[in-house]
């Protein structure tokens, strides 16, 4: 029996990061992790492409064109979607979620999640970088891991 284990190596990894400029106060803090992130653990800044779409809904279609596109190891969506008053919180949270899932599936490219969901704008800037650490980075970091044990446990 083999046990294979991701490496947090971004070396030679391209990666999208597709935020949504929706709360863009909050996304901007999660991409600024996420690309810090990528580029602590060995990634070029050059190799690291960002796209802003309208909101999280926009997120896992742009997701789809890029990994379409065959430019990508991974992409990482990250958004911030804030309860309100109405059922909109979950269409969003869920079906952006969903789609993010549904693009990795298709694709077979690496798809990770960062699109936080949250009740308050203190939470959103927990999540972006201060108390709760920054869901940006730690969903690129996770891209980064998956990436490397596919590699490792698909390689001949």
């Amino acid at each position: 029996m083999t046990t294979f284990h991701g490496q947090m190596n971004a070396a030679g990894l391209r990666v999208a990061l597709v935020c949504s400029r929706f709360n863009d106060l909050i996304v901007g803090r999660l991409e600024a992790g996420a690309r810090d992130a990528l580029t602590r653990h060995g990634a070029d800044d050059a190799a690291i492409d960002t796209v802003w779409v309208p909101g999280a809904w926009e997120i896992p279609l742009a997701a789809k064109a890029l990994a379409d596109s065959g430019r990508y190891d991974a992409i990482v969506g990250l958004g911030a979607v804030m309860r309100g008053a109405t059922y909109h919180f979950e269409v969003i949270a869920n079906h952006s979620a969903a789609g993010l899932t549904r693009v990795a599936h298709e694709s077979g490219v690496v798809v990770t999640n960062g699109i936080i969901t949250v009740d308050t704008m203190d939470q959103a800037l927990e999540r972006a970088g201060s108390k709760a650490g920054n869901k940006g980075a730690d969903a690129a970091l996770s891209a980064v891991e998956t990436v490397n044990v596919i590699r490792a446990a698909t390689a001949d």
